[in-house]
């Protein structure tokens, strides 16, 4: 992976980890650096999963993937949240 992904891949691991923090609802307990890395790994985790089910690459905006990886920052969050709730 060149730097350029790199870079790439942390800013959308940026939105999509802002984006699935929106959509839990309530307060979350975690902070935005923790929001960040849920992002970047659902992201990732996302692509792997839309390129998995043949959505990754489709003409215009790809909103199946974007979808599925807001879904798993959601997930990311909640569960996060959850295990700080605990202590």
């Amino acid at each position: 992976m060149e730097i350029s992904g790199i870079i790439s891949a942390i800013v959308i691991g940026i939105v999509i980890g802002v984006l699935g923090r929106l959509v839990v609802p309530g307060r979350q307990r975690i902070g935005i650096l923790l929001t960040i890395l849920v992002g970047i790994l659902a992201a990732l985790i996302g692509s792997a999963l839309a390129s998995a089910f043949g959505v990754a690459d489709t003409k215009g905006v790809d909103w199946i993937e974007w979808l599925i990886q807001i879904g798993l920052a959601a997930l990311g969050v909640a569960a996060l949240d959850r295990t700080r709730a605990r202590r």
